[in-house]
């Protein structure tokens, strides 16, 4: 019995042994930021681009319904949004300070609470190269796979908020895909991004492809246009009325 005991934990070392050289060890949060950076251009590239524009379409397939979208960014964290969608205007925006969006329906309305911190993180400019700024608490959690592809997936721990999956490409470093919850006004609701069609422009990469998926639609976003360092007025980012 001993020995019967003895080859069976012979054999069981020699399978975990054999398992472990079979599946490579997860890297650390740095190393996947640091290719990941590195994979969207780098930070000497990013440095050099101070603001952003872009056009793109926007569809909700389930409602057979289409649009438009301009969006502008400026530093250091400054953002505006116009969406010309069935036959209304809605706009969002943040001075860096205040964030309010203004549609048809609920008309001008400042976000306030786990709201105005989620809008305001999202718009730090560039901040793929501030991950850590947006999260300070990062943990990488296993591997996945998105639409084929291998991912190592970090759980991205802001300070005020839901934690956020971001699912980077274990190959290529970029961000295939980020699922977690957001606020609105209607209460939270859950989403998954999947980001596709990575273009070089200037020297660093941006998605062009978003498909998001939420809890209530889904929507597909293609850029067709974007510029960089282009002269923009901080009054767009103003709340209307605000001076």
């Amino acid at each position: 019995m001993k020995r019967l005991a003895s080859i069976v934990v012979v054999g069981l070392v020699a399978a975990c042994a054999a398992l472990s050289a079979q599946t490579p060890a997860l890297p650390t949060v740095d190393q996947v930021l640091e290719k990941y950076l590195a994979a969207m251009g780098g930070q000497a590239a990013f440095d050099k681009i101070t603001s952003r524009t872009a056009k793109a379409t926007i569809e909700i397939p389930d409602m057979g319904i289409t649009g438009t979208m301009t969006m502008t960014e400026k530093a250091p964290n400054k953002a505006m949004v116009v969406v010309e969608i069935a036959n209304m205007t809605v706009r969002e925006g943040t001075d860096g300070v205040v964030a309010w969006d203004e549609n048809p329906q609920s008309g001008l309305r400042e976000k306030a609470g786990l709201e105005l911190a989620e809008y305001k993180r999202g718009s730090l400019f560039n901040i793929e190269t501030k991950l850590k700024t947006a999260y300070p608490k990062m943990n990488v959690t296993g591997r996945d796979t998105v639409n084929g592809r291998p991912a190592i997936v970090i759980d991205a721990i802001p300070e005020q908020g839901s934690p956020v999956k971001i699912f980077f490409d274990s190959e290529t470093g970029l961000i295939l895909k980020q699922a977690g919850s957001r606020e609105t006004p209607e209460g939270p609701i859950t989403f998954e991004s999947f980001y596709d069609d990575y273009r070089t422009i200037d020297g660093v990469k941006q998605p062009h492809t978003l498909r998001q998926v939420t809890s209530r639609f889904t929507s597909v976003i293609r850029i067709t246009e974007m510029k960089h360092n282009v002269p923009v007025d901080d009054a767009l980012f103003r709340k209307p009325g605000l001076r």
